[in-house]
C-alpha cells in the first residue's frame, strides 16, 4: 500500500537533480550576484512605497462655514520706503480695510536689500515718529510757531491745534478732505519731512498676515497714505507724483490659509520688475479650498491657488497714464472643494508585488543564464570541429 507521503511526492513541481549532474559556471555566478542586488533594490523600493500612504482625491461642493480667510504675505520693495507703502483690502461684500497694519510687520531696507532696522509692528492710526519736519534755513528754524495753529475746520476733540503741515494733512485725510499744501499756512516754506526725504532712498519688506471675509475681494500695496472719499479709495503721494515710484518687487511668499510645511506655493520667488517708469502689477488669483485628511483622523484645511499675471505702464511718458503704481491682487474662491484623504495601502497587494519581483527576476536571470550557457557551448563545439577538421 502506497503511503500518503509517497503520493504527496508525486505533486512535486520542482524535481531535483543529483549534485553530480549540476554544472556551475562563471557566467551563472555573475548573473546570480547581479540578480540578488536587483532584488534587494526592488524590495527596498517596494517597502518604501508600501509605507507611504496613498492619497485619494475627491471633489465636491464647498459647504464649509468658515467666515474668515487668512492671507499670508512676504513682499520686498527695494525702491520705496516703508513710510510710503500701505496695505489695503476690500471684498465684494463692501467691507474695506484701510491701511491694514495690525498683523503686518514692516522692516526698513537699504537700496541693496540689507536690513537697516528691526521689524516694527504698526497699529492702525499710529503716527510715524520720524515724520518730523526739517526747516529750510537757520532763520526759519528759529521762527516761533503759534501756540495753537488753525486746522482749517478739520480739528477734532483730541486734536484742536495744528502747528505743522503734517498735523493739518493728517486731520484732512481723516476727514476725507482733499489736501492742497499750497493753501495751508503751515506748509509754506517747509521742506520735505524726514519720511518724505527718504521715500525713494530706502526699501521695505512687508510681511505678516491679514484676515478678511471669506468671499472674493482684492488687496494691494501701493505708495502713499490711503483713505476714502465718498466711497472712493484714494492714495495721497504728495509731495511726489505717482510716476516717481518704482514698484519693482519680490514676492517671497504668498499663501491663503494655513501654511503647509515643505510646500512651495506658485507665487514664491516671483519677481516683478518695473522696466519703464512706474508700473501697475496685477495678479488674478483663483483659490480652491482644500482639505487634507490624515490616517489618524485629523484634518488640515487650507487653500490651493493659481495665478494669472498682468502689468502695464502708468507713467505718462511711456504708458497711457491710467491707473496707479502698485501691486494689486484680485482673488476669487471656487465653489468646489478638493479633499485629499490618506489611505493605508493593501498588505495583500504589497506581498503580491514582492512575489512578482522574486519570480520576475529569477525567470529573467534563468533565461539569460541559459542563453549565455547555450551560446558558449555552441561556440565551443564549433571550435573543436574546426580543430579536428
Amino acid at each position: 500500500m502506497v503511503s500518503a507521503l509517497e503520493i504527496l511526492k508525486k505533486f512535486d513541481a520542482y524535481p531535483k537533480t543529483l549534485e553530480d549532474f549540476r554544472i556551475k559556471t562563471l557566467s551563472g555566478g555573475t548573473i546570480t550576484v547581479i540578480s540578488s542586488v536587483v532584488m534587494i533594490l526592488l524590495f527596498a523600493s517596494e517597502i518604501r512605497e508600501y509605507l507611504t500612504p496613498g492619497v485619494d482625491e475627491q471633489l465636491f461642493v464647498d459647504t464649509s462655514k468658515t467666515n474668515k480667510l487668512k492671507i499670508n504675505v512676504d513682499f520686498v520693495f527695494p525702491r520705496v520706503s516703508c513710510d510710503y507703502l500701505s496695505l489695503d483690502a476690500q471684498d465684494v461684500s463692501g467691507a474695506q480695510h484701510i491701511d491694514i497694519e495690525h498683523n503686518v510687520y514692516k522692516r526698513r531696507l537699504d537700496l541693496d536689500g540689507r536690513p537697516i532696522a528691526e521689524p516694527v509692528k504698526h497699529e492702525i492710526g499710529e503716527q510715524d515718529a520720524n515724520a518730523t519736519t526739517t526747516p529750510a534755513s537757520e532763520g526759519e528754524a528759529e521762527r516761533t510757531t503759534p501756540a495753537c495753529g488753525s486746522c482749517y475746520g478739520a480739528e477734532t476733540e483730541t486734536h484742536k491745534c495744528c502747528n505743522t503741515c503734517e498735523d493739518v494733512k493728517h486731520l484732512y485725510l481723516k476727514k476725507g478732505w482733499k489736501f492742497v499744501p499750497t493753501t495751508i499756512e503751515q506748509c509754506r516754506g517747509e521742506q520735505f519731512s524726514v519720511s518724505e526725504q527718504k521715500a525713494l532712498k530706502e526699501g521695505c519688506q512687508i510681511y505678516g498676515y491679514l484676515e478678511v471675509n471669506r468671499v472674493g475681494g482684492s488687496f494691494h500695496i501701493a505708495p502713499g497714505r490711503s483713505f476714502s472719499i465718498n466711497h472712493v479709495h484714494v492714495h495721497d503721494v504728495q509731495p511726489y507724483s505717482s510716476s516717481d515710484f518704482n514698484m519693482t518687487h519680490t514676492i517671497r511668499h504668498l499663501s491663503f490659509g494655513r501654511n503647509v510645511v515643505g510646500k512651495t506655493d506658485p507665487m514664491d520667488g516671483v519677481v516683478g520688475v518695473a522696466e519703464k517708469g512706474s508700473e501697475m502689477f496685477q495678479y488674478y488669483v483663483k483659490i480652491v479650498p482644500t482639505i487634507f485628511a490624515r490616517l489618524d483622523g485629523s484634518t488640515f484645511i487650507t487653500n490651493q491657488f493659481s495665478v494669472t499675471r498682468h502689468s502695464k505702464v502708468v507713467s505718462a511718458f511711456f504708458g497711457d497714464g491710467s491707473g496707479m503704481p502698485g501691486v494689486f491682487f484680485s482673488y476669487e474662491l471656487a465653489p468646489m472643494m478638493v479633499k485629499y484623504s490618506e489611505k493605508q495601502k493593501s498588505l495583500g497587494h504589497f506581498l503580491s508585488n514582492l512575489c512578482a519581483i522574486i519570480g520576475g527576476v529569477f525567470t529573467v536571470s534563468g533565461l539569460l543564464d541559459k542563453f549565455i550557457y547555450a551560446s558558449g557551448s555552441m561556440l565551443q563545439q564549433k571550435t573543436e570541429l574546426g580543430k579536428n577538421g
